[in-house]
């Protein structure tokens, strides 16, 4: 077993605590779940330990836990780690440039356990990289316009909200069939079937193409890429017109991008699964 657990990564620098967090509780908890469906038994036990949980929501009770670090003054710090600020053109344009969107020190790259620290960072690190692996293929947290459609006022369900929102929180709400962790759980256990089943014309091997802890910024801004290519295909497909009027639950917007919502979820909690293998066992084993 490897002691050494690093995670480097061009994680995103909008430094505004007060947004919401990448898909909500019910999300990052679902991408914890799934993640404890695929890891192996060397490393659960290993996560275990450092977390200090044996339970059967051992990572999905540390999921939520940066969100809520962020907005103390001991971690004010890290806020900037939850988003990478890509300045593309959407919906005609989408990408995310390392050169253009982390330059001038825009972008943070940290080294956030080795083999020597303490074990107190060790803890830190773990729930940082449980965290930040579900926020990163947020895709709007992988986009600059209008604040990561924080203020792009849209309605969902009747009720007056922000374009961020919905794709935290009230897509994944609906689609799981509520905000608790019995959603999340009951989420995770059809995502988990759904990844072993291949189903939705998925192909699970091809989202750990290029995954490495030695190249983890490039593996990180690759799956960064990948989820802000969904702010030209489903966030804003029309521009952001589009979404202002209208209800996006019922005018059919749901129902066409609600997919996108459900692939990163499966593809968040598969990819943090083998980057936690990969780190205790040295290969991804799935």
């Amino acid at each position: 077993m490897r002691v050494k657990f690093s995670f480097i990564a061009c994680l995103p620098v909008l430094a505004l605590p007060q947004l919401a967090a990448a898909w909500g509780a019910t999300g990052h908890e679902a991408v914890a779940y799934i993640a404890q469906d695929f890891v192996s038994s060397s490393t659960a036990s290993y996560v275990k330990k450092i977390l200090g949980d044996t339970s059967t929501s051992y990572m999905a009770n540390a999921a939520t836990w940066a969100d809520s670090y962020r907005a103390t003054s001991a971690g004010a710090w890290s806020a900037d780690l939850h988003f990478i600020d890509a300045n593309d053109s959407p919906p005609s344009s989408c990408s995310v440039n390392f050169n253009r969107d982390c330059d001038n020190g825009a972008c943070v790259t940290a080294q956030l356990l080795s083999s020597s620290t303490s074990t107190a960072n060790r803890l830190n690190a773990l729930r940082f990289v449980i965290h930040f692996v579900g926020d990163v293929h947020q895709p709007l947290h992988d986009e600059a316009l209008d604040i990561g459609g924080n203020s792009i006022d849209v309605t969902y369900g009747g009720s007056n909200t922000n374009l961020h929102s919905v794709w935290d929180t009230s897509i994944l709400s609906q689609l799981a069939g509520g905000n608790s962790i019995t959603a999340a759980r009951s989420f995770a256990t059809s995502m988990t079937s759904a990844i072993k089943a291949k189903s939705y014309g998925w192909s699970p091997s091809s989202w750990l193409s290029g995954i490495s802890t030695s190249q983890a910024q490039n593996t990180a801004l690759s799956w960064a890429t990948e989820a802000n290519k969904y702010v030209c295909s489903d966030v804003i497909p029309d521009g952001v017109n589009a979404v202002e009027s209208g209800d996006l639950k019922t005018d059919g917007y749901y129902d066409d991008h609600y997919h996108a919502v459900r692939i990163q979820i499966a593809r968040a909690g598969y990819r943090l699964a083998a980057y936690l293998n990969l780190i205790v066992d040295g290969s991804t084993g799935l």
